[in-house]
């Protein structure tokens, strides 16, 4: 939550700076993101409730280390924000990639080994992450710079310190166009942070639920977004640089190229069937299989509380996460300034709507109404996203939106493959001995294989659209 405090928008603020012509450098990032860190450590340490210290110890190292590693990682952002507009995945990935691995095997090494250290195993795992982090994105980038393939890239920078804020050959630091359009991304930057994790500044400011339950809830909220990390993010990320580059932003579809536009609306419809199939698998298969997944994962503590019941409805979560992503993505790819701006005023007033569900919901149903908030929030939102691409493929033939709508004889066994994976749950779960949670698995694996042969039958121009984006090489070895 600190780090995300500090650094939401700057993306935005950074990206205005990117420019060749310097002639002297006022470096704000970092000094900004220091005072955040500061000001708000000192929130988190004097202001908020702190836990006890003969159980938590060292808890203002923690956040200290956590504010550390938020200014650490500001110094990394103009490279995140070049290597995302010039699409060097590769780059991406492998940076990420080692990132987390090494913050892993730290984090699991020192808890065997030094477990009394408590904070500090995790509070250094997060500065290693970002330290790596940073340094794979400088050295890439310094090699880059070095070498005759940044004119080939045409990226906008000659040398390292290119990436600093400067003040242009004009003698201006601020361009006010691009400002208002910066202040735009910056608002709509605030405001999802708030909508897609208000949760957590509510159970953190108001008190809402202990730090136990607390505990419980982040387990939970970790596992159910391991599908949205991994899965969902990266198809996002990747889908908005391509309907970006494809559409001109703010044209209708009748003055854009129609070959452009019919592209982007079959990707859209895929996308939408892919990410729905997907959460709709993980909402059917987890509610019958989150008590088995929370007793293997940690035990009788997670699995005979209030554990369960937060992860079956952290999977119908998961699939409106899945849809909201795509349609968002497409949204804010084609949107123009004004509408932008526009949305941002329906994203204000769903802030608020949503900080008041999440704590009136908490109050009454515990942390599962954390959870219940958040699917009223992505209900709306998604319902806002639909609103406007059926309204801009209006005019067109193009219908993207038919990818929400699965096979009839899909969605047949769905429901079978639930009612039989639940049937199985009750008398197969938990407590009757591994060979019967064994049974348990065969069941699901059962449903969950004729549900992926139904899937290739029926929705063959969605198995195309995979073979040709997501396996290049299956393709080509095929013609």
């Amino acid at each position: 939550v600190l780090f995300r405090l500090i650094t939401f928008g700057l993306n935005a603020f950074i990206l205005r700076f990117l420019s060749k012509e310097i002639i002297g450098i006022v470096n704000v990032r970092v000094p900004l993101g220091l005072f955040w860190s500061l000001f708000l450590g000192w929130v988190w340490s004097q202001i908020l409730e702190v836990p006890d210290p003969n159980v938590v110890p060292s808890y203002g190292v923690g956040v200290a280390a956590f504010g550390l590693s938020a200014v650490v990682e500001l110094l990394g952002e103009p490279f995140w924000v070049l290597a995302q507009t010039h699409m060097l995945v590769r780059l991406k990935v492998i940076a990420e990639s080692l990132s987390i691995i090494l913050k892993c095997i730290l984090t699991a090494v020192l808890v065997v080994w030094l477990p009394h250290w408590g904070l500090y195993i995790f509070s250094l795992a997060q500065l290693l992450y970002t330290t790596v982090l940073v340094f794979c994105y400088a050295i890439h980038f310094m090699k880059l710079t070095n070498s005759q393939e940044s004119t080939k890239k045409s990226l906008p920078i000659s040398r390292m310190t290119d990436f600093l804020p400067h003040i242009t050959l004009d003698g201006t630091f601020v361009n006010w166009k691009e400002a208002k359009l910066t202040w735009s991304f910056f608002q709509q930057s605030f405001l999802k942070q708030i909508l897609t994790e208000g949760e957590r500044y509510v159970m953190t400011f108001l008190n809402v639920l202990n730090f136990g339950d607390q505990g419980v809830y982040d387990i939970v909220n970790n596992l159910g977004s391991l599908v949205a990390r991994l899965v969902f993010q990266p198809i996002e990320e990747s889908f908005y640089i391509f309907f970006a580059k494809v559409l001109e932003r703010g044209k209708s579809v009748k003055l854009q190229k129609q070959e452009d536009v019919a592209m982007a609306a079959t990707v859209l419809e895929s996308l939408l069937k892919l990410v729905l199939l997907i959460g709709l698998t993980i909402t059917v298969f987890g509610y019958s299989y989150s008590q088995l997944a929370l007793d293997i994962y940690g035990g009788s503590m997670l699995s005979t509380g209030s554990g369960p019941v937060l992860l079956r409805c952290y999977c119908l979560y998961v699939l409106l996460l899945a849809v909201n992503g795509v349609t968002e993505c497409f949204t804010f790819a084609s949107m123009s300034e004004k509408e932008v701006d526009r949305y941002n005023f329906i994203m204000l007033a769903l802030s608020f709507t949503f900080l008041l569900s999440s704590y009136f919901l908490t109050e009454w149903q515990g942390s599962v109404g954390f959870i219940f908030a958040n699917c009223f929030n992505m209900g709306i939102r998604i319902a806002q996203s639909i609103r406007y691409i059926y309204r801009y493929y209006r005019e067109s033939p193009h219908r993207p939106l038919a990818g929400l709508l699965p096979s009839p004889f899909l969605i047949v066994v769905y429901v079978l493959s639930g009612v039989v994976t639940g049937i199985s749950e009750v008398f197969l779960c938990c407590e009757r001995g591994w060979l019967a949670r064994l049974l348990h698995i065969i069941v699901g694996a059962l449903c969950l294989g004729a549900t992926l042969v139904t899937v290739f039958f029926t929705e063959t121009k969605l198995i195309f659209f995979i073979r040709t984006q997501f396996l290049p090489k299956y393709t080509q070895k095929k013609t």
